[in-house]
């Protein structure tokens, strides 16, 4: 599938640069992201919920984390492009 795609449709695969938007302030920036494999994510999985979840991961290493965060609340950076 093309980059172009992708870009299109918003998909946010492993290790992509994300902006994140969502509720805690203090969050809000640059991340890369990468699905959860927390146990609860897991759980949700198996059972069919359609809540796909992302950790966030500071990519200069500078904060504490990872942060466990839901789909809506990031989006594909323009940095990606």
């Amino acid at each position: 599938m093309s980059d172009a795609l992708f870009r299109s449709l918003d998909v946010i695969e492993p290790g992509a640069l994300v902006v994140y938007h969502g509720s805690i302030g203090s969050h809000h920036g640059l991340w890369l992201a990468l699905p959860c494999l927390c146990l609860n994510c897991a759980r949700a999985d198996e059972l069919g919920v359609p809540d796909c979840r992302f950790m966030l991961i500071d990519p200069w290493g500078e904060l504490s984390g990872p942060h466990h965060v839901r789909r809506e609340s990031i989006t594909r950076s323009s940095a990606c492009v």
